[in-house]
C-alpha cells in the first residue's frame, strides 16, 4: 500500500488525523501564549475531490459521510443528537475553506486547516518534499505571514526548528508510509531525537493500521523510545489483519494536552459510528505505560 496524499483526501484515516489536529490546537490556544505548528509531511495543502457522482474515491466513505450530515439538527422524533464539538468544529472548518476555495469538491489539508487557526502570536512551518506537492503548497500559502514554507526533508526541518522561541510547539509528522518498516523506524528515532532538543512538545504522529501485530509492536518500541506520556487514539474500518490494504488510522501523541484524552472518548466512538457504516471495525483511546509490563492507564474499547 502506497500512501498517497492526493489518493487518499479525505478518506477515513484523514478525517480521523484532521479531528485530532484541529483537537490539539484548540487546547494549546487556551493560553495566549502563541507556539509553533510544524507539519514534517505537508503535500500540497488543499485536494480536488471528485464531485458527486463522480469516479469513486476513498473521500466517500470519508469527509463525504460527514458533510452530508445536516448543518443544525433536524426536527425529528426523536431528534438526532448533534456530533460532539470536536467533529462539528472539523465540518464547520471544512464548509468555510468549501465556500472560499470552489466549491463542494474543495477540500483542505492539514496545512491549510491549520493555517486557517493561527493567531498573531503564533507560527507555522510546512515542509514537503515532492517538488509538485510543494509548487501547489506555495501558491496556496506563500502570502501568509505567519507560515514558513520548507522544500525539503521534513525530519530535517523539525530538528533545525528545536527548541522554538515560543517554548511551546505542536509537531504533525505524517510520513508516506511507502516502505512502512522504513517509515515506522524513521519517525520512532526522529520524534525520540526531537524529545531531546524539546522535551515538552506536543507530537503527533500518524501511522496505517496494516497488521495488528506490527501496529502494537511499533507502540510498544515507541514507548520505550520516548519513555514520555503517551495517548493513542485508533480506528478502523475494517478487521485489523484484512488484506484490504488500510484497515485503520492511529495517531500517537505524546505529551498530549490537559483533557484530551477525555475529550476522545467522546469524539471517537462518535466519529467510528459515522465512518463505519458496516460495522466492521472498532475504535480505542489508550495510554501505554513506557513498561510493557506495566498495565495501560486506560485500556482501549473495542467494538
Amino acid at each position: 500500500m502506497k500512501y498517497r496524499h492526493a489518493h487518499h483526501a479525505g478518506n477515513f484515516a484523514d478525517v480521523h488525523k484532521h479531528i485530532t489536529l484541529l483537537a490539539l490546537i484548540e487546547a494549546l490556544q487556551r493560553k495566549p501564549k502563541g507556539y509553533l505548528l510544524i507539519d514534517t509531511h505537508a503535500g500540497r495543502g488543499s485536494y480536488e475531490l471528485p464531485r458527486h457522482g463522480g469516479t469513486p474515491h476513498e473521500s466517500n466513505q470519508g469527509i463525504a459521510r460527514l458533510l452530508a450530515m445536516p448543518p443544525t439538527p433536524v426536527r425529528a422524533i426523536p431528534a438526532p443528537p448533534p456530533p460532539p464539538p470536536e467533529i462539528a468544529n472539523y465540518i464547520a472548518a471544512v464548509r468555510r475553506f468549501q465556500e472560499t476555495h470552489g466549491g463542494r469538491s474543495a477540500y483542505p489539508g492539514s496545512p491549510e486547516l491549520a493555517a486557517s487557526t493561527l493567531r498573531a502570536t503564533d507560527r507555522a512551518v510546512f515542509a514537503e518534499t515532492q517538488h509538485e506537492e510543494f509548487l501547489v503548497l506555495r501558491r496556496a500559502l506563500e502570502r501568509q505571514p505567519r507560515v514558513r514554507l520548507a522544500h525539503e526533508d521534513g525530519f530535517r526541518v523539525l530538528a533545525a526548528a528545536l527548541p522554538p522561541i515560543e517554548r511551546r510547539a505542536l509537531v504533525l509528522m505524517d510520513p508516506p508510509f511507502e516502505e512502512s518498516r522504513e517509515d515506522f523506524d524513521r519517525l520512532r528515532i526522529a520524534v525520540a531525537e526531537a524529545l531531546g532538543r524539546f522535551e515538552t512538545g506536543v507530537f503527533a504522529l500518524w501511522y496505517p493500521i496494516k497488521q495488528e501485530r506490527d501496529s502494537r509492536n511499533w507502540i510498544e518500541a515507541l514507548g520505550r523510545a520516548i519513555e514520555r506520556p503517551l495517548l493513542v487514539s485508533e480506528i478502523w474500518v475494517h478487521p485489523r489483519d484484512s488484506r484490504v490494504g488500510l484497515n485503520g488510522s492511529g495517531l500517537a501523541i505524546v505529551n498530549a494536552p490537559y483533557q484530551i484524552a477525555e475529550r476522545m472518548r467522546v469524539w471517537m466512538p462518535a466519529l467510528w459510528e459515522i465512518l463505519d457504516e458496516s460495522r466492521a471495525g472498532g475504535w480505542s483511546v489508550s495510554e501505554p505505560q513506557p513498561d510493557p509490563q506495566e498495565s495501560a492507564a486506560a485500556s482501549p474499547r473495542r467494538h
